[in-house]
């Protein structure tokens, strides 16, 4: 039978209804569908899709259930592997990893693989019946800091094993970053809750409101019974530009403006925590949160939205797949040019506090592409006399966030590097003993699915060391 040459195309809403509405923007695959793109894969001897996936999935055996129509068969053997599927399957960068490895991608695209994975995991969240079942207790305890990706991860990898595990959150709702970072479109939040309801049906205690540093310290853990904590608090620390007018009213970190839409319900008709609504907006940066950014201002009801990049579209950082969806849905790509001020004003007949003024625009210097610079990339250079201005009312800056020092700063004997990441070895730990971490708080901002592959190698080490015991 001839193999198809391209994957099949994802299901999505239409760009003139989804950039209006908050529901998810991919529908996902039928199951004639999903039977279709899995008679795709060439099940090689050498799997190298799995040497691509960083917490190891066992994909062409998952993908062969599928051709069977085992889907809860598929669920299973993805789960031996990973607590999240239902979210991997949405929000991980598969053509960079496993399908950049798939063999039929050498001649075809290659395999669907994440949307394959998405499939399987909403079939066993729609038909599933039976809960996960709690293993007996080993007599370890151990403490998580941070309900992210990297903390629900270890906390699940340990939780399969017997140990106690109780994960501590420093805001309300469990999830970290996929809650408060990655908008509803595109990551809804009941996916991250049913994650964290079948960790906690395997043993699983997460505390919400408790911020390690403040609330309790490391050592207070260790004081309370716990032989091993995972540091895996994210890097929630926004970075900014230092240019004139940051500090204007209507200047946004991305984190900020992330949160309220998400967890805050600044989407709603009368918002609690009120943010732009209607006007201009630019978004400062390139990257996937860039994209949610602006994706997300075009659903408040901001009239125009810009990416402003400093660089060209062939050096943007975010997955194809979001840029498409974010020029199809009316995104004005402004790139190859770097903002240099924020414009505002001062009112003092305004209500509001006119201390810091008003955003009215932001002025950008055009760009060309130089000689690469240490990352690979052709460094941008300014070409002088080519400032221009943009109308905007809102600036949201989305150019990178560093670990909280918090952590750091009330733990004693933590490392850290210049750039506030925590220092591991290749086992997760830290200069601190029986103390671990892993993802964004150690490398800074980076993938769902490598703040996995680091909980994975984390939990990995705890149970070598406390099993021993």
């Amino acid at each position: 039978m001839a193999i198809d040459p391209k994957k099949h195309e994802m299901p999505t809403q239409a760009p003139e209804v989804r950039a209006h509405n908050f529901q998810e923007v991919a529908l996902g695959y039928t199951e004639e569908i999903a039977l279709a793109e899995a008679s795709r894969c060439l099940n090689c001897k050498n799997q190298p899709c799995v040497g691509g996936c960083p917490v190891n999935i066992h994909i062409p055996e998952f993908i062969g259930k599928i051709k069977e129509g085992d889907f809860e068969g598929a669920y299973q053997i993805i789960s031996e592997t990973s607590s999240l599927p239902a979210v991997c399957g949405r929000v991980c960068p598969q053509e960079s990893q496993c399908e950049s490895k798939c063999t039929l991608g050498i001649r075809f695209e290659p395999v669907g693989i994440g949307r394959l994975e998405r499939f399987v995991a909403d079939w066993h969240n729609a038909n599933a019946k039976e809960k996960a079942v709690a293993p007996a207790s080993n007599g370890h305890k151990v403490a998580i800091v941070g309900s992210g990706p990297s903390g629900l991860t270890c906390a699940g990898d340990l939780a399969k094993k017997g140990y106690k595990v109780t994960v501590y959150e420093a805001l309300h709702t469990a999830g970290g970053v996929l809650v408060y970072g990655i908008p509803e479109f595109r990551l809804p939040k009941s996916i991250v809750a049913k994650e964290v309801d079948t960790l906690k049906e395997l043993g699983v205690d997460v505390e919400t409101n408790v911020i390690i540093g403040k609330t309790l310290t490391i050592d207070e853990l260790f004081d309370m019974g716990y032989e091993a904590v995972f540091i895996g608090s994210g890097a929630g620390l926004p970075n900014f530009m230092n240019i004139p007018g940051e500090a204007y009213k209507g200047v946004y970190s991305a984190n900020e403006f992330l949160t309220r839409s998400n967890l805050m319900k600044a989407y709603l008709d009368d918002p609690k925590t009120p943010i732009m609504k209607g006007g201009k907006v630019a978004v400062v940066g390139g990257g996937n949160v860039a994209m949610d950014a602006a994706r997300t201002a075009l659903r408040l009801g901001a009239e125009k939205v810009y990416i402003v990049y400093r660089r060209s579209m062939e050096e943007l950082p975010a997955r194809r797949e979001e840029v498409e969806h974010a020029e199809e849905e009316g995104i004005d790509f402004r790139l190859l040019c770097n903002p240099v001020e924020i414009l505002g004003y001062n009112n003092p007949d305004d209500p509001r506090d006119p201390k810091n003024g008003f955003v009215t625009g932001i002025r950008c210097i055009k760009m060309e592409l130089g000689e690469p610079d240490a990352s690979g990339r052709r460094r941008p250079v300014e070409i002088p006399g080519s400032e221009f201005e943009l109308d905007v009312d809102a600036v949201i800056m989305s150019i990178g966030t560093s670990p909280n020092p918090l952590i750091k700063s009330t733990t004693k004997g933590l490392e850290v590097n210049r750039k506030g990441g925590i220092i591991i070895n290749e086992d997760g730990l830290t200069s601190r003993e029986n103390v671990y971490a892993g993802g964004d708080a150690v490398t800074g901002a980076a993938t769902v699915i490598s703040a996995m592959g680091a909980g994975k190698v984390a939990a990995k080490s705890i149970d070598a060391v406390l099993s021993a015991k």
